[in-house]
């Protein structure tokens, strides 16, 4: 199975602390990399996690809030010193330019590459990446200002042909892509062979759904259904469930009954308050809604 990897740079909230750093992911797939959020000491967690930079094109930004943008103008220009050539594509709230923009010009003078921005709809479902194998969505979120998370979905892979078809009719190998796309065959003679008789199903596709700073919010449920991993944020135990309404944040269970809900194979709660020095707390919460519930931490990673 191709690589699926998400590693987890970051998942504290605004107010730093000695336990974690602030908001940060990147995503491995099939060696390319994707970067969800970018906190202060992102590219220090990179190295930590021994993860190349050359291979990062594209970084997802879900909101403007420093605790997930502060990291950029550092790692765009830790790139330029490298001699990046390669463009760097930016995901965000069209302000991110505005904001950026000075930073570059004065930070960034004869920058080795380019940076693109493309700015982003946080209030619909927008595919806003796509290649032949992955596609990225954003997920509309409730929080104080425009906020979205990304929704990572691996494309249905070809059929699987058997090999003891090839011999016994006799398959050309110029009909074998042919096949592969679902396509019967008609051999010399005339019979037509089924497609499911020469093949088999190919492995089942993956998505990994990113759920940023957000109010408990229903509506994401049919989007993430049947996700293998869904990062929620929790920022707040259920005793501080008023203090999470007041500021668009999410308790433990009620990330938990999102996963819940949406029928998930695994959820992982991070963005964690400061006020919480024992964070097994805020897991054993969430746990009496979802079992299958793990705690965010620094250099994490988890395969799908």
């Amino acid at each position: 199975m191709e690589k699926f990897e998400i590693n987890i740079l970051g998942c504290g909230s605004a107010l730093p602390t000695t336990r974690h750093f602030p908001s940060s992911q990147v995503i491995n797939f099939r060696d390319k990399l994707f970067m969800i959020d970018c906190g202060e000491g992102s590219q220090l967690q990179f190295r930590k996690s021994k993860i190349k930079f050359s291979r990062l094109n594209h970084i997802f930004i879900s909101h403007l809030h420093g605790d997930h943008c502060f990291g950029l103008i550092g790692l765009i220009s830790t790139f330029s010193l490298l001699g990046r050539t390669a463009t760097l594509h930016i995901y965000a709230h069209k302000d991110l330019k505005m904001i950026l923009q000075p930073q570059l010009d004065y930070f960034c003078k004869g920058m080795t590459y380019d940076v693109e921005f493309h700015d982003i709809n946080t209030n619909s479902s927008d595919v806003i990446y796509e290649d032949r194998s992955l596609s990225v969505s954003t997920i509309p979120l409730k929080h104080r200002i425009p906020t979205c998370g990304f929704l990572f979905q691996e494309k249905p892979a070809l059929r699987h042909i058997k090999r003891e078809m090839i011999d016994r009719y006799s398959i050309p190998i110029a009909y074998i892509n042919c096949i592969k796309n679902g396509y019967d065959f008609i051999t010399e003679d005339g019979e037509t062979i089924p497609n499911d008789v020469l093949t088999s199903d190919p492995e089942p596709t993956r998505k990994y759904a990113y759920c940023s700073d957000t109010k408990y919010n229903p509506s994401i449920i049919d989007q993430i259904r049947g996700c293998n991993l869904l990062f929620h944020e929790a920022t707040f135990a259920e005793s501080d469930k008023k203090r999470a309404e007041e500021t668009f944040h999410t308790t433990t269970k009620q990330a938990a009954s999102i996963a819940n809900d949406a029928n998930v194979k695994r959820l992982i709660i991070g963005h964690f308050s400061a006020r919480y020095e024992q964070e097994e707390l805020l897991l054993d919460e969430a746990k009496t809604i979802f079992e299958e519930t793990i705690l965010a931490k620094e250099n994490l990673k988890i395969n799908l």
